[in-house]
């Protein structure tokens, strides 16, 4: 398989994920729009929506990391500079939700 191809069933793959993750995720922050601040800290640290808030966060930035990785293949034309941005873009998809995810576990 080629990577092209890989890259593709990653995206499909990680859409089909996303999709239930971000009813949850949308179903949830709407419910506690209008609450205080301990209501929201309660959803937030309780375990299963720490969990599925992190795999929601892991599956967004993996996806959008892939997504922005094709404009880059297809609309940057230095090989060099594609390889730099594509480094950099995988880059801050590992660190970004690291660091959201160890806030949202010390809560």
């Amino acid at each position: 398989m080629n990577k092209t191809t890989k890259k593709w069933l990653f995206m499909k793959l990680s859409s089909i994920i996303l999709i239930p993750l971000m009813f949850w995720l949308i179903i949830n922050l709407v419910s506690i729009y209008d609450k205080d601040y301990q209501d929201i800290y309660i959803f937030f640290s309780s375990q299963p929506s720490k969990f599925l808030f992190s795999l929601t966060l892991i599956f967004a930035y993996f996806f959008s990391a892939l997504s922005i990785s094709e404009v880059f293949e297809d609309y940057i034309e230095d090989e060099k500079i594609k390889n730099v941005a594509n480094k950099l873009l995988y880059l801050s998809a590992i660190i970004l939700p690291l660091l959201t995810i160890i806030a949202v576990l010390n809560l």
